[in-house]
């Protein structure tokens, strides 16, 4: 690009703003074209920086101040390193040797006035050598800024001088400079959870990012006065290995951060979901079977941002040794004749023991779960761990040393996950057992699962370690308490490193997985028992949450048919415990108290089951029978008598009785029979305790039944802003009533009972609307003020009739949009279908809902021209919600 012209535009005409910003924009807009055909980063970054030099230059010298020897434009911070994104910050120091010259000031005013015109994210100082000094010595931030200078204009002299000062201990000694960028690193990591692998990460500030690297070369040139990272080879700080392993991770992460700026058209370091698959399509990630290319890049990402993760352990640890424990004499305690520890830090006797004795790559983690002293592993033995990590093949994986140590360690109490963790970071884990290596750094693009599958791997195991500690008893009460009635806790630990193992490869990851479970069973010699339970869990590990949060558990034959896939009490203990570990483990919402319930429900019912027999299913009448003998003792102690309950429970059929507790039986009744011969609708509203909607506030209808009634009543809750997780319809069988019950939280995922007033609103709101029948097509058709995700997805609708219960069940999976019950209802309603039960299950972005109806005449939907128009309304009509 010729940019003769302009440049001499620039220098010369009485207003340069217009030529100026014309060269940044054909150069921005060649510079773009280049990256989007392939051109290589590093010489885009640095050719942006050579372009504003140019044009910052060109317009300084425009000014008399610029022939002076006092005064000189410098480049610092990034920009002064000569890297420049295509919205970085520019950041400037106009420096004077003692201060802003008396004729200076209208120009250097005319001057700072040019560069905002220029629309460029300029941040700029005006500060004497002494200031700076001064400045340097109060703020670290400015001291690492003028750690990197570089001269645009001026006398160089002006710039050595400056360069001088700020290394001198006078301003800060390299011990304290280190110890400042070494917290501020830390404070920076906690930020970030302490991981690099959040969805939507920062690629400046997460660890393993930009700035960990720039934090290398900041206490690099403050130690040594290095002018780049590579000059740290010729200290044998860095192998050429370690050097080529940054120079390819931040050149990565370059080529990242240059087209999210692109794309975003802004400063923008956060990859987010909106700009992530455009990304990936710049970068020419292409999806590739089930794998999205958008899942494809974020893989490298995350491994890449581990292998730095590595790297900067080691050099910082070496700082630590050369800077803080220069002086120290280092306290040694010998462990065996391998290993030892040095400072609280694990170190091989000598870089050759991997070599000799390969199994000592196994040892060394079991070391450090049986010492919880160790803070680490000391950066030379990393070293010599990464020398040798070519050593774990198929020999070294069924070698009986090796198995025999891995399975001591998993037996070990300590936090497993930690030393996992530890394993994974240096590339052990994955080179060990291969198939765990398929999903470091593997991502589900969706809402739901908030981390990548091999953090969600560990996170499970850290909660199955955490069930053993006495504050889990009050989040987990019942798996806290299974936890110790375990006979081998290793096999649940076994269970959660490889339940999702398979994910990604196609096929179903739960069968894949029990394939690869049994594997590592046999080759770490566990028993026939112990290799059937491990495999057993990995295959059914989805089985009791899609139990609990898709069919009616409150059927009691849907309790056998569950009861019947579970071998034995132990097998139901190890499940529960896994199910509760992978559910909280997966999104921090995801756990509340609502699945919870469901859970322990399933649990409690089955292990009933379980002890009665699944040969002899419960009988429904006897538990009808027992119910309402139960609940009508409640009813008689308060005083009502038999015949006002029957007058309400002849109207019932059976369902009712099957899907209540006998409290709210009893609650629902004395309210109804309060209520009398009132046309108006009966609304009751109580906050829970105990049993399956604790922690949530209860909605009952009781109003003459319509067929709009669901679509209406879902309409209004979710106009309040309120979240329906459970909804149930009772139609009284011999009359013109219905009972609706809806299980809700509000907005705050709080029950309404925070909130008396609201609850108080919530009351008269449904009482109001739903009296007035002819009012519910305008209810349904209102738009619910709900927010929209950025994911989108086909709906998926499923038909299938039960037919024990005699209803139809309609599946339901699609994308959370505002409404989205309501429309459902509306669908039901134009085919007159009669709504009995229903599931409702919000998964990030995804809903999975379970209806369960008839035809208006109470029997199954059987033809299947009716079914096939039922399901493409219901598609259609959710498809279209804006």
């Amino acid at each position: 690009m010729d940019t003769t012209v302009l440049t001499y535009q620039i220098a010369n005409d009485p207003s340069p703003v217009r030529s100026a910003r014309e060269l940044l924009r054909d150069a921005y807009e060649a510079d773009a074209d280049a990256f989007r055909s392939g051109a290589d980063v590093r010489e885009l970054v640095k050719s942006r920086a050579d372009t504003v030099d140019k044009v910052l230059r060109t317009i300084w010298n425009r000014y008399d101040f610029a022939r002076s020897p006092d005064i000189a434009l410098l480049a610092v911070g990034g920009y002064g390193r000569g890297e420049l994104h295509p919205h970085s910050d520019i950041d400037l120091l106009i420096l004077t040797r003692d201060g802003i010259a008396d004729s200076w000031h209208d120009d250097l005013g005319a001057f700072v006035t040019l560069l905002w015109d220029l629309k460029l994210d300029i941040g700029h100082s005006v500060r004497s050598l002494d200031e700076s000094r001064q400045a340097a010595r109060d703020d670290v931030t400015v001291l690492t800024n003028l750690l990197e200078t570089r001269m645009i204009a001026g006398p160089e002299e002006l710039r050595t001088e400056l360069t001088r000062m700020v290394y001198s201990d006078e301003v800060c000694s390299d011990r304290s400079y280190f110890i400042a960028k070494r917290e501020e690193q830390l404070a920076r990591h906690r930020k970030y959870s302490n991981t690099d692998y959040n969805l939507e990460p920062n690629l400046k500030g997460a660890p393993g990012g930009l700035r960990d690297i720039q934090n290398i070369g900041w206490i690099t040139k403050r130690h040594f006065g290095l002018d780049s990272i590579a000059d740290l080879t010729r200290f044998s700080i860095l192998t050429q290995e370690e050097h080529d392993i940054l120079l390819k991770g931040e050149t990565f992460l370059w080529r990242l951060r240059y087209g999210l700026q692109l794309i975003a058209d802004r400063n923008e370091n956060r990859l987010l979901f909106d700009h992530q698959r455009a990304l990936a399509d710049m970068l020419g990630y292409r999806d590739k079977g089930r794998k999205l290319g958008v899942e494809q890049m974020m893989q490298v990402y995350y491994r890449t941002v581990l292998a730095l993760s590595e790297l900067t352990d080691v050099i910082l640890q070496y700082y630590d040794e050369a800077i803080l424990q220069q002086d120290q004499e280092a306290k040694i305690q010998p462990l065996n004749r391998r290993f030892r520890i040095r400072d609280q830090y694990i170190e091989a006797i000598n870089t050759q023991v991997f070599a000799y004795a390969p199994y000592a790559i196994m040892e060394i983690f079991l070391l450090m779960a049986q010492h919880p002293s160790i803070k680490g592993i000391r950066a030379s033995t990393i070293r010599a761990l990464r020398a040798h990590r070519h050593l774990i093949d198929d020999q070294f994986r069924n070698d009986l040393a090796v198995t025999s140590l891995f399975m001591e360690l998993v037996k070990t109490p300590h936090p497993l996950d930690e030393t996992l963790a530890h394993m994974k970071k240096y590339n052990v884990l994955g080179r060990y057992l291969p198939e765990f290596g398929q999903i470091i750094g593997q991502m589900q693009y969706d809402l739901f699962h908030i981390y990548t599958v091999d953090t969600h791997t560990l996170r499970v195991i850290r909660n199955m370690v955490r069930m053993n500690h006495p504050e889990s008893r009050t989040e987990f009460p019942l798996a806290s308490r299974l936890v110790h009635q375990l006979p081998k806790p290793e096999l649940l630990y076994l269970a959660g490193l490889y339940h999702d193992v398979a994910k990604g490869r196609g096929g179903d990851h739960s069968e894949l997985g029990a394939e690869d479970a049994e594997a590592f069973c046999q080759r770490h010699h566990l028993s026939e028992r112990d290799t059937q339970l491990i495999a057993w869990l990995v295959e059914n590990h989805l089985l009791m949450s899609m139990t609990a949060q898709r069919k009616d558990i409150s059927d009691p034959d849907i309790i056998n048919e569950f009861a019947r896939a579970v071998p034995s009490q132990v097998h139901l203990d190890y499940l529960y415990v896994l199910t509760v570990c992978d559910i909280s483990a997966t999104n921090p919402k995801l756990w509340n108290t609502w699945r919870a319930s469901l859970l322990r429900q399933l649990y409690v019912e089955t292990k009933r089951a379980l002890r009665r027999g699944t040969e002899t299913p419960f009988n429904r009448e006897e538990w009808v029978r027992a119910t309402q003998a139960e609940a009508r003792g409640i009813l008689n102690a308060q005083g009502v008598t038999d015949e006002q309950i029957d007058r309400i429970w002849d109207t019932l059929d059976e369902e009712y009785f099957l899907q209540d507790s006998t409290v709210d039986i009893a609650w629902q009744t004395a309210a109804i029979i309060r209520h009398g011969d009132d046309p108006k609708p009966l609304v009751l509203i109580r906050d829970t305790r105990g049993g399956p909607t604790d922690g949530y506030s209860h909605i009952v209808i009781y109003v003459k039944d319509r067929v709009a009634l669901f679509a209406a009543t879902t309409a209004i809750l979710e106009q309040l802003n309120l979240n329906i997780v459970d909804a149930r319809i009772s139609v009284a069988s011999k009359g013109p009533w219905s009972i609706s019950s809806y299980v809700v939280l509000d907005d705050q995922d709080q029950p309404l009972g925070k909130d008396p007033a609201r609850k108080e609103r919530v009351r008269q709101r449904l009482e109001e609307e739903l009296a007035d029948p002819d009012n519910y097509p305008e209810i349904i058709q209102r738009r619910t003020p709900r927010r929209l995700k950025h994911f989108s997805f086909p709906t998926e609708i499923t038909l299938s009739n039960d037919t024990y219960n005699q209803r139809t069940v309609i599946e339901v999976i699609t994308p959370d949009r505002p409404g989205l019950l309501a429309r459902v209802g509306q669908v039901l309603l134009d085919h007159r279908v009669r709504l009995t039960n229903a599931k409702i299950a919000t998964l990030g972005e995804r809903v999975e809902d379970a209806f369960f109806v008839t035809d208006e005449h109470g029997w199954p939907i059987r033809d299947p021209e009716v079914c096939q128009a039922l399901q493409e309304d219901l598609r259609i009509m959710l498809d279209n919600i804006h």
